[in-house]
């Protein structure tokens, strides 16, 4: 029988496996971080995937394929959050208003039109401008331009310490449906209209007005 013959290539790549194992025994690979671990691992998943040797012409051809279409979803992954975070962002410059400037009726009377057609992600956000419309008008609160539902709340909470926590609940509920792509609701939309029924019949305590002494 004739004994079979071992390329050469097939033994320096053995011993090239052994020695890997012997590094990674090591007391350097002991301490690496879990983020060091992950990066040599893909480090290795693309090197095998590139490897023209172990894998031929046609697995070559194959492995560059996977490894392009991975790269494509990772660069549209990345490009839908910068999108979304550079329109929050810009969302979030303009403020409650955005470039709009109606009266408080104005706003309540499209928040009803809108919540009719059920468009209720629109209606929160109009019933909210609504309400800061009436609270500045009423100098309940100073009119400042930019400014964000949180911050409305705030200052409208310290004039109207009894309905703080409504305040709150309000502004959240206009920053999830505006910025945070949560669908609108009737539910959300209620609060809106309730908290704006609540602020047209509070009054202000005379040590909690902006100019008070």
């Amino acid at each position: 029988m004739v004994p079979l013959l071992t390329s050469p290539i097939d033994v320096e790549r053995e011993e090239a496996r052994r020695q890997a194992i012997r590094e990674l025994l090591g007391s350097e690979y002991a301490r690496e971080s879990l983020v060091d671990r992950l990066w040599r691992n893909v480090n290795q998943f693309i090197g095998d995937l590139l490897d023209q040797e172990s894998l031929g012409a046609a697995g070559s051809v194959a492995a560059r394929a996977v490894l392009l279409a991975i790269v494509i979803a990772i660069v549209v992954w990345l490009l839908l959050i910068a999108r979304r975070t550079a329109r929050g962002g810009a969302s979030r410059a303009k403020g409650i208003f955005g470039d709009r400037r109606l009266t408080a009726a104005e706003h309540r009377e499209a928040a009803e039109r809108l919540a009719a057609e059920s468009r209720w992600a629109e209606a929160v956000r109009e019933r909210l401008r609504a309400v800061a419309r009436d609270l500045e008008d009423r100098v309940i609160i100073d009119y400042t331009p930019g400014r964000t539902a949180g911050e409305l709340a705030a200052e409208a909470g310290r004039a109207l310490p009894a309905l703080a926590d409504e305040l709150a609940s309000a502004a959240r509920v206009f920053d999830d449906v505006t910025y945070g792509e949560v669908p609108g609701t009737p539910e959300a939309y209620g609060i809106m209209r309730d908290l704006d029924d609540h602020l047209r019949a509070a009054r202000p305590a005379p040590a909690a007005r902006a100019d008070a002494p």
